[in-house]
Order: C-alpha cells, then sequence, then structure tokens
C-alpha cells in the first residue's frame, strides 16, 4: 500500500486538489460555509476524490496544526532526483538555480523556503537524507500550496553532490561572515547553486571549503545571523532581480 499523509489549511489542499498528486480523500468541516465547502467539493469531483463532512473535534485529531476545515489525505510527497531540476532549467530555457540546504532543521524554515523558491521560479532544493528536515506536513503548510510545485532531491552525501554537480558546471556560493565579498557585488548569471546552513551550526566545514564563491551578508545592527529562510530569500532575490533585470525607458 501506498505511504499516505495529510495535507491541512485552505491554500495547501486547494493547490494539492489541482496538482498531479493523488488525493484519496478530502475531509471538510460539516460547519463550513457553503461557499467555501462548494469550491473545494468542486475541485474534488473534478479529481474524483471522495469528500467526507465531519465534526471540527476529528479534523483536530487529524492535524497537528490549524487545519481551516479542510484536510486531504494524500499520497506522501514524492522527491525528485537531480536530472528533474536540471531538466526544468532546460524546459525554462534558463541557466541552472538551485538551493542546497546544509543540515536545515525546522520545517517551517523549508516551507518558507520552498515558498520563496516557487515564487522567484528557481529549479529546485536539495537536502540531505540524513540529518536534516524533510518535506513532512508542517512544511508543506508553510509553505502554503508551494509544495506541490517544488522540486526537492534528497542525497546521501552533500560533499560528493556537489563534486558531481561542479561537472555539470554549476558553481556552489555559500554565506560566510568573514568572506571579503558583499553578496551584492558579486554576479550570479552562471549555473548557481546557493548554500543555506543549519540555523544553529550554520554550513558545515567540508561543504563551505567545497563551495566556489563565499559572500557576507552586511549586519549593522545587534544581531550577527539571519534566520535561514530570511538569508534564503535575500540571496534567492538577488540572483532572480540580476538575471530578470527591470527595463526602465
Amino acid at each position: 500500500m501506498n505511504k499516505r499523509e495529510y495535507i491541512y489549511g485552505r491554500n495547501s489542499v486547494n493547490e494539492v486538489l489541482q496538482s498531479e498528486r493523488k488525493v484519496y480523500t478530502l475531509y471538510l468541516n460539516e460547519t463550513m460555509k457553503v461557499h467555501d465547502s462548494g469550491e473545494f467539493s468542486e475541485l474534488a469531483r473534478r479529481k474524483g476524490v471522495s469528500v467526507r463532512l465531519v465534526k471540527k473535534q476529528e479534523l483536530d485529531r487529524m492535524a497537528d496544526g490549524t487545519h481551516q476545515g479542510v484536510i486531504a489525505e494524500v499520497e506522501a510527497y514524492r522527491y525528485a532526483n537531480l536530472e528533474d531540476l536540471f531538466a526544468e532549467a532546460t524546459k525554462r530555457n534558463e541557466q541552472p538555480f538551485f538551493i542546497l540546504l546544509d543540515g536545515l532543521e525546522d520545517s517551517r524554515n523549508l516551507g518558507a523556503i520552498m515558498r520563496t523558491v516557487d515564487a522567484i521560479g528557481a529549479h529546485g532544493i536539495i537536502i540531505p537524507k540524513h540529518r536534516s528536515v524533510h518535506v513532512n506536513t508542517a512544511a508543506i503548510k508553510t509553505a502554503t500550496g508551494a509544495a506541490e510545485h517544488v522540486k526537492v532531491v534528497q542525497v546521501t552525501n552533500l560533499v560528493k553532490t556537489m563534486r558531481q554537480l561542479k561537472k555539470e558546471g554549476l558553481w556552489f556560493v555559500a554565506t560566510d561572515a568573514h568572506a571579503k565579498s558583499d553578496y551584492r557585488e558579486e554576479r550570479y548569471d552562471m549555473p548557481t547553486c546557493l548554500v543555506i546552513g543549519s540555523e544553529g551550526a550554520g554550513i558545515s566545514r567540508l561543504v563551505l571549503e567545497e563551495s566556489d564563491l563565499l559572500v557576507k551578508m552586511p549586519m549593522v545592527g545587534h544581531v550577527n545571523s539571519l534566520n535561514a529562510s530570511v538569508a534564503a530569500a535575500l540571496l534567492m532575490y538577488e540572483v532572480y532581480n540580476q538575471r530578470n533585470p527591470i527595463n526602465k525607458k
């Protein structure tokens, strides 16, 4: 039997009902407004998904957080492979743009990063199989629907993967407080993979040593680091801005 999981929250469920992922059952709060329940029921009908109206208490037992009155029982998240990321870049006729997460632990950070990856059109995320957060229910909830559109690859060894991808022409850009270059001074018009470290330890020594370019993010306040998802968003938008300049006439 295929592994199943629950997705909850209106945005997340709305997206999964319109995605290619298998949905087994849609659960709706029996007191949900007719207009809202009708929209979800219609999406479920188009996808051939059965709908169950249940009490809020049953939804509370199924969900780990705020479900907003809607839960979908779906097939477990399917990870992509590295070839899928390159294929996505080729399909869009763009230079590869990946994000490598080195030991991220917070599901909400992963979800927030997935949301930004979708927003700026990066081609995918690479995470380690071990000692790292996975694409779980909390990450999917935080991503508010982006999880259905973002490719995530799990690899056994980050350093070996970096060496493999370098042979494909990829450049790895990592943040380091002691770097000489400000992240805004560099160019990102080459095949690029941004390296984001874990919330506590940051980027591991071996991954940092394997990176091609080290950049720093200026800090003028009292804190000496940014939340992983915030740092990732700033770096991703810098790449996006350089690759998609505003043409002023």
